[in-house]
């Protein structure tokens, strides 16, 4: 059963939401209502522009994130993983890589965070059969960020705390400001 339809674009939850920072619920039921929910993160993510999207970016408290990213050699991958287990190297064999990360519940803010180069996820598909995703550049980035999302968790909750308060001024100063469109 792949996810059907086009599914529709919903809004995207912004940090101070109570469902963006506290962990998800692990999915228990592989039927029409996630293929549903997955069709409309797909279209959420694609409408907001971005490269990966968590559940509870449009407000439902599941353990479910979707990608469409490239990995290191610039091929794009998509999917989804439902109730993601996020593996990461040892201490001894990671490779750090900063990025200037941002995230569509923080629009229009960036900052840089060091992640290791590559992850592995173990979840399950919209039909419920197990999956591996293994990825090395910005989808590994992507892996660890939608899980960070589902364990209650924003990109701004890693970094260091002076760095965390300009970012979440500069968005609530953007917010204040009045806008410009008619």
């Amino acid at each position: 059963m792949e996810a059907s339809g086009e599914g529709t674009a919903r809004p995207i939850t912004v940090v101070g939401e109570p469902v963006l920072h506290r962990p998800c619920e692990d999915v228990t039921a592989f039927d029409e209502e996630l293929a549903v929910l997955v069709a409309d993160m797909f279209a959420s993510m694609y409408a907001a522009e971005g490269v990966g999207l968590a559940a509870n970016q449009i407000g439902v408290p599941l353990r479910v994130f979707v990608y469409d990213c490239p990995d290191e050699t610039e091929e794009y991958r998509r999917g989804v993983v439902v109730n993601p287990t996020l593996v990461l190297p040892g201490h001894g064999e990671r490779n750090l890589d900063e990025y200037d990360e941002g995230c569509l519940s923080v629009p229009g803010q960036r900052a840089n965070l060091a992640r290791p180069d590559r992850a592995v996820v173990h979840g399950f598909d919209v039909t419920g059969a197990p999956i591996t995703v293994e990825g090395t550049g910005l989808l590994a980035r992507c892996l660890q960020h939608e899980t960070d999302h589902l364990d209650g968790m924003l990109y701004i909750d890693r970094l260091p705390r002076e760095r965390r308060q300009q970012v979440l001024a500069a968005y609530e100063s953007e917010r204040a400001q009045p806008s410009t469109a008619e």
